[in-house]
């Protein structure tokens, strides 16, 4: 069946992503996709730390690519490093850091993890974040930590497609700390946003619409007066049509006369 052959290719890729984030440093890898290619599997990892991922004269790629071919059963997996510019505006790294941070200090510094992490992340250029972190912290009942600052939408087509969310989970004693991430990413075009221009700007944009209007009301002006020059000369020549019908009558009538006078 074509179903279970779609839901067994899309279990086989969740395992081979699984496979990878265990083998690799996790607070570094912000995606991994899969992609079939003639030659056969292209995984491309996105990180910021492509150096770490490959490893010393690329130690780590080869032992990947050689461990994927004999677990998986991987034809010919070639492994692409795709560099990721500012670790703080990728919502999957942020939320890993945020994991790792909370495994290695523990419950009990979260505040200071989650305020220092919002401030990286504003200073990169956001404009706006939103971190939840739940579970048993810092005390035995389980609750919900929210961090946040700027402007974040909510709702809407900018909310859907726009802003970057993750989750990520950090394993304590006291049991499993959720984190939920919410990053809008600089240089995004708000519908509802009021620029306010300079006076300056304004003045010189005045005095261009001024120079436009004047060079309408010339042209206008220039046809009106070519309107009035020509009217003169239909009149003239009106007149001199006229004319020249009643002189033509005139004209018929002597000549009559004169052939009767010479009957």
């Amino acid at each position: 069946m074509i179903e279970r052959e779609f839901v067994a290719q899309k279990a086989k890729e969740y395992y081979i992503r699984k496979y990878i984030e265990e083998k690799l440093p996790r607070s570094s890898i912000s995606q991994i996709r899969l992609k079939k290619i003639p030659l056969g599997e292209k995984i491309i990892i996105s990180t910021n730390r492509p150096s770490m991922i490959v490893g010393s004269k690329g130690a780590n790629i080869r032992d990947l690519t050689k461990n994927l071919k004999k677990k998986f059963g991987l034809e010919n997996p070639q492994i692409e490093i795709e560099e990721v510019k500012d670790a703080f505006l990728d919502a999957q790294i942020v939320a890993e850091r945020i994991a790792s941070s909370l495994e290695k200090f523990g419950s009990n510094r979260f505040k200071s993890v989650g305020h220092k992490i919002m401030e990286n992340v504003i200073n990169s250029g956001a404009l706006g974040v939103e971190l939840v972190i739940s579970g048993k912290i810092p005390g035995a009942r389980a609750k919900s930590w929210r961090f946040y600052q700027g402007y974040l939408k909510k709702c809407g087509d900018l909310s859907i497609e726009k802003v970057r969310r993750a989750q990520a989970r950090a394993l304590l004693k006291t049991g499993i700390i959720g984190i939920k991430v919410a990053i809008m990413p600089p240089g995004l075009d708000m519908p509802d946003s009021v620029k306010i221009r300079d006076q300056s700007a304004v003045d010189a944009r005045a005095e261009e619409v001024a120079v436009v209007m004047e060079t309408v009301v010339e042209k206008e002006e220039g046809k009106a007066e070519k309107k009035k020059t020509r009217s003169p000369k239909k009149k003239k020549v009106a007149e001199e049509k006229a004319e020249e019908k009643i002189e033509a009558p005139v004209a018929d009538t002597e000549s009559k006369e004169g052939s009767e006078s010479t009957n």
